[in-house]
């Protein structure tokens, strides 16, 4: 049992039932010597009776006589009592007669005990004193027997009534009591590194829950303050850094049109503008990056058919496969709108496509599928690569990760997908990856909630191109 809830219900129940059983347990001792002292008190006054019908003559009396009034004073009760009267000088004088010519067993030195008859069963005996006679008088112990197993019956049905009693009552306090940490659970799961702003509610009680609350508060206190320096730190570094580096660009390219330098001079200078420019590209993408997690940057979100968005990108997509020699296949089903800002998704897409296009192989297929339906819009692209291992597709996400591609010397900055998900974050969408079809290659997807769509009518477009690309 994994839950909490579940496990205080199951100990409530259990604490509950066992208690229960144990206070029956004693109630039935309890009862059984409660009946068993009853026995004795009608077994005591039934011999008052007789003691009383003898009269106080009756050592002068005879046996007969004696036979005759006890047997008046009991025959109508025979039917409770079983009597015996003997002496040591006459033997037995009387015996009822449900007795049946059996004498009621003895047990030397007791007075009060249980003997059972064959043929009558279970009796609770008593032995009276009335010299020089010994009167024993017993009473049949059965319907002590019928009611202590009606009690254990009674017992065994409320135990099982208990027991499905508590187990709920426990269940609805487990929750009752567990409510403020299914609370924390909730908001602390909503505290991420976009919302790190919400606070755990405290309730006013000072309990050991509220003190939790408090310290995860402190912590997500400390936890917003690092992020805002290091959000802080990135932003400013990013702005900082580039003022010095357009200065040493524009002198760099100065030198290459005023300077007189030597062919591996120029060629010096022109791989430092390269790396310039892509050092320049790293600081603006983590500069958006930074913006983006800290909810600086507003989109302004449109309401617009994608498939014009995608006609275009489509003839872009032709250039960019030029290069690796490759097939792209768009396709686009579903009529409507959705809310989006045309430039970002554009960047998103190039983005995808440059990363499918370095993947897959030559002559390999590109696909990107576009549907709205079920008010979303969601895009597919897919290539033909070998693909991501499962445990490293959440990971591509992230900054600055790159995975070996083919061996080949990718000059991404491993900012591409980190800028993605932050875009498609702004547009209240989300990201994954997954493998592609057949379990060969990598497919990357997007959704992005659609404003109004149709799916009476549904277009289709196929482009299909053989051409190049460039890496974005």
């Amino acid at each position: 049992m994994k839950s909490i809830s579940t496990r205080l219900a199951a100990w409530y129940a259990m604490a509950a039932t066992v208690t229960l059983a144990c206070l029956f347990v004693v109630g039935y001792q309890f009862l059984a010597s409660y009946l068993v002292h009853g026995l004795a008190l009608l077994n005591s006054a039934e011999f008052e009776q007789i003691r009383a019908r003898l009269g106080p003559d009756y050592k002068t009396l005879d046996a007969t006589v004696i036979n005759q009034r006890i047997r008046e004073t009991t025959e109508y009760a025979s039917i409770l009592f079983f009597i015996d009267i003997h002496s040591h000088q006459h033997g037995t004088v009387f015996y009822s007669n449900n007795l049946k010519g059996r004498a009621i067993p003895d047990v030397p030195g007791q007075h009060r005990y249980d003997a059972e008859i064959e043929g009558i069963g279970k009796l609770r005996v008593a032995e009276f004193v009335l010299a020089p006679f010994d009167v024993t008088i017993a009473t049949s112990a059965s319907q002590l027997r019928r009611v202590m197993e009606g009690y254990m019956e009674v017992c065994s049905a409320l135990l099982a009534a208990m027991l499905a009693v508590s187990i709920v009552v426990g269940f609805v306090l487990s929750r009752l009591a567990l409510r403020p940490v299914r609370l924390i659970r909730e908001t602390a799961n909503r505290i991420r590194s976009d919302n790190l702003s919400e606070r755990i509610p405290v309730a006013q009680v000072e309990d050991e829950i509220s003190e939790l609350a408090r310290l995860l508060n402190q912590m997500f206190d400390r936890l917003e303050f690092s992020f805002n320096q290091i959000r802080r730190f990135s932003a400013e570094a990013s702005h900082e850094l580039k003022t010095p580096l357009s200065l040493v660009r524009l002198q760099a390219e100065k030198l290459l049109v005023t300077g007189n330098l030597t062919a591996v001079q120029e060629e010096a200078v022109q791989m430092q503008l390269e790396e310039l420019a892509r050092l320049s590209r790293i600081i603006e993408e983590l500069l958006f990056l930074s913006r983006a997690e800290a909810r600086a940057i507003s989109l302004e979100l449109e309401p617009q058919d994608p498939s014009r968005l995608l006609h275009v990108f489509a003839q872009d997509a032709r250039v960019l496969a030029e290069h690796h020699e490759q097939h792209f296949v768009l396709t686009h089903e579903g009529e409507g709108t959705a809310a989006f800002e045309a430039k970002r998704v554009r960047q998103v897409l190039l983005n995808l496509l440059a990363n499918a296009l370095d993947a897959s192989p030559r002559d390999g297929v590109i696909t990107l599928h576009s549907s709205l339906r079920a008010g979303v819009w969601r895009v597919l692209i897919e290539d033909q690569g070998i693909g991501v291992p499962a445990d490293q597709r959440e990971r591509i996400f992230e900054r600055f990760v790159r995975l070996d591609n083919h061996g080949d010397d990718n000059r991404g900055s491993g900012l591409g997908l980190a800028i993605c998900r932050s875009i498609i974050a702004l547009h209240h969408g989300h990201i994954w990856a997954e493998a592609g079809s057949n379990g060969v290659g990598l497919r990357v997807a997007f959704e992005i909630p659609a404003t109004d769509t149709s799916t009476d009518t549904t277009k289709h477009s196929s482009v299909s191109e053989r051409s190049s690309a460039m890496p974005v």
